[in-house]
């Protein structure tokens, strides 16, 4: 007979879970017409299957505690899929290693439960410590790409550092997201932690967004994000790669940047979302941009937007890391909606909702960055100037 402690415990955890998992989720107030945030994390560690945490069997857990800790959800890819929204979650243990998970929720913005299994991928490299990090792409070719970082231990380093990391961007693809075919990994010239398939062929060839850094941390002689193409995907490689989306000093983007899922394709353009790095007193700090290239030249920047679209507020800023948003997923649903998943201080996930109409019209119309304190004036001084004229008509 089953201990009644150890079933009362059980029955406990289970009517918690199952109280966090039917939440419904409540719009914020919206401050700037742009974007609408949630109250709650779509996301959180105690979402996670309490069959992956404890062992049911009172026989061998007695006391009826956590055998495998859990300690974030975070930059998770996402698609929409068989008319669920679905997120491949970047899962995080106690121990540090990373894994792939996927959740999926009717209708975007509550209710995300994990599928049984987390996702087990072909295990092609004994060295590969961790993976995290997916971009989901469903390309023109039929295949739906998940491309992520692949971190190992950095062997040249000295003697005794274990910290030292190298980066290479991992490579599958799936027809029906449970079957996974791992790919050679990305040939390139620099280490890359961000990189992005785009959802067609341009000139019969695969493209990539890419973010080349000199070292696992610092981007140093790398300029921004890049694009390469590709002649095949199977044995990918960059041989040539430009720089589209430049890093500038003084800006939220002067230590780094990357892009964040490929972009959406909108009469305009295409719509992009990145993310940008500056340093503070308070260490790193990420934030989310958006930015604009030519619907016939994808490589080719129309428009980008002055600042951050999103920061950390409130409870986001606290965490693992804190003061981070990071978002390497959104939806774009048929209707025009768009679902911006996004984790904060790399501890949990995150959505806030726009539309396709309102992110091209804040790219398109919204000041660029001067670079200067004198164009921020300008550009305050030039807007006081149109309202003026218009609020005398």
């Amino acid at each position: 007979m089953i201990n009644t402690d150890f079933k009362k415990r059980l029955t406990a955890l289970s009517q918690r879970q199952e109280a966090l998992l039917q939440r419904p989720n409540e719009i914020k107030e919206e401050t700037n017409g742009i974007i609408r945030r949630y109250v709650h994390p779509v996301l959180t560690r105690h979402h996670i299957p309490l069959e992956w945490r404890y062992d049911f069997n009172p026989d061998t857990n007695p006391y009826c505690v956590e055998r495998i800790g859990f300690n974030a959800t975070l930059n998770s890819g996402a698609m929409k899929w068989n008319g669920k929204y679905l997120m491949v979650v970047r899962v995080e243990g106690v121990d540090r290693k990373s894994f792939f998970a996927i959740a999926e929720s009717p209708n975007g913005i509550d209710n995300f439960r994990f599928w049984k299994r987390p996702l087990a991928l072909p295990d092609i490299d004994p060295d590969e410590t961790n993976v995290y990090d997916m971009r989901l792409t469903a390309h023109e070719d039929g295949w739906i790409y998940g491309i992520f970082c692949s971190e190992r231990h950095d062997d040249k380093a000295s003697a005794g550092d274990l910290s030292s990391a190298v980066a290479k961007a991992g490579i599958v693809r799936t027809r029906n997201l449970v079957d996974w075919e791992r790919l050679p990994d990305l040939m390139t010239g620099n280490q890359q932690r961000n990189v992005v398939l785009h959802p067609e062929f341009v000139n019969g060839k695969y493209a990539l967004y890419t973010r080349p850094q000199d070292d696992f941390i610092n981007a140093g002689n790398g300029g921004g994000i890049g694009w390469a193409l590709i002649d095949d995907i199977t044995h990918a490689e960059i041989k040539e790669e430009i720089i589209i989306n430049h890093r500038h000093y003084h800006t939220i983007k002067e230590v780094k940047n990357g892009e964040g899922p490929h972009p959406i394709k909108t009469p305009q353009g295409w719509l992009h979302l990145a993310h940008g790095v500056r340093g503070c007193a308070a260490g790193l700090r990420y934030v989310l941009y958006l930015y604009m290239t030519a619907l016939d030249e994808p490589w080719r920047l129309i428009a980008e937007p002055a600042g951050y679209f999103l920061a950390p507020q409130g409870e986001e800023r606290v965490g693992d890391v804190s003061n981070v948003l990071f978002s390497n997923g959104w939806i774009a649903d048929d209707d025009g909606t768009v679902y911006i998943y996004y984790a904060s201080s790399d501890t949990r996930m995150h959505v806030a909702t726009s539309t396709v109409d309102r992110l091209v019209d804040y790219c398109l119309h919204t000041p660029a960055d001067g670079l200067r304190s004198a164009t921020s004036v300008a550009a305050i001084n030039e807007l006081i100037d149109r309202n003026e004229v218009f609020l005398k008509k």
